[in-house]
């Protein structure tokens, strides 16, 4: 799945419906199982309830009825990740990501945060999916057995683990119940991850080569194994590279030069450096996705 970038008007500051709409439109015919809407490569955390709001409606007209819809609710109030999950499934999506209340880290125990989901779970009309936030940001670490005493609850279906370690997807996946579907979030990890048992990913290089990723799991399951390394050993690098290397502001400048909607970050994000513009092309390029004549216009 693509935990999709959010485009802002360059004059006004506003989330741009229709270049997220046709951001949305190009990237569904991928091959990709579905969407995250709000997530962090979205800029959630900048992105007011109204502005969640409308990009959900937006992209749920937007889509074929096969693709998955998942929305980010996380909050930092019990409340208010209430409050985000009803709208979000009222607006037809069918799952929540929900990044842990982190404010206040010292006093989110791992019995705390595992209260905060399961009163998530019990009242969510939809499923709900944890959200392991890359531990670079202001955030939790989960203990694996926090992730494998909420797989047990049967509205919690999986995990997003951002944190890129291999290791780590491991004990997930041998300590949490059959059925239970970590996805990763690093797109340099997911054949690895596929190989020791994890159910996909929600990769923010998925933004830039939807087709790749894709396939990567595509013939991964076929058998295909061979074919799937050989993509990955496209894909792990323009994830190091950008999306490690740059961030919101790398993703969203590459996909400027894919013929996508980008733009810059909303503040205090800022763009991508002129300095770092040409380097960021030179990735794209050693991926296939820009001729080499495109560096002089980066």
């Amino acid at each position: 799945m693509i935990p999709t970038t959010t485009p802002f008007d360059p004059v006004t500051g506003e989330v741009d419906l229709v270049a997220l709409r046709r951001n949305v439109e190009k990237w569904t015919p991928t091959g990709i199982r579905g969407l995250v809407i709000g997530g962090s490569t979205g800029e959630a955390v900048f992105l007011d309830e109204r502005e969640r709001d409308r990009c959900w409606d937006v992209v749920a007209r937007s889509v074929p009825g096969h693709t998955v819809l998942v929305a980010g609710t996380g909050a930092e109030s019990l409340r208010t990740t209430l409050r985000l999950t009803r709208m979000a499934a009222d607006r037809g999506f069918h799952a929540v990501l929900v990044q842990p209340p982190a404010f206040y880290k010292g006093a989110m125990t791992p019995a705390v945060v595992r209260d905060h989901y399961l009163a998530v779970a019990d009242t969510a009309p939809v499923p709900v999916i944890v959200y392991q936030v890359p531990t670079r940001f202001s955030t939790l670490d989960f203990p694996a057995g926090l992730v494998a005493e909420l797989s047990t609850h049967e509205n919690i279906i999986g995990i997003k683990d951002s944190r890129g370690k291999l290791e780590t997807v491991g004990e997930l996946v041998t300590q949490t119940t059959h059925g239970f579907q970590v996805l990763v979030g690093s797109g340099s990890l997911l054949y690895s991850a596929l190989e020791i048992g994890a159910a996909g990913g929600i990769l923010g290089v998925a933004n830039l080569v939807p087709r790749d990723c894709a396939r990567i799991h595509a013939r991964f399951a076929a058998g295909d194994t061979a074919a799937a390394g050989r993509i990955q050993q496209r894909v792990g690098p323009l994830h190091n590279a950008v999306v490690g290397g740059m961030g919101v502001a790398g993703v969203k400048r590459a996909l400027d030069l894919l013929g996508y909607c980008g733009g810059a970050p909303r503040p205090p994000l800022k763009p991508l450096p002129e300095s770092r513009r040409g380097e960021l092309a030179e990735h794209l390029t050693r991926a296939g996705l820009l001729a080499t004549g495109a560096l002089a216009h980066a």
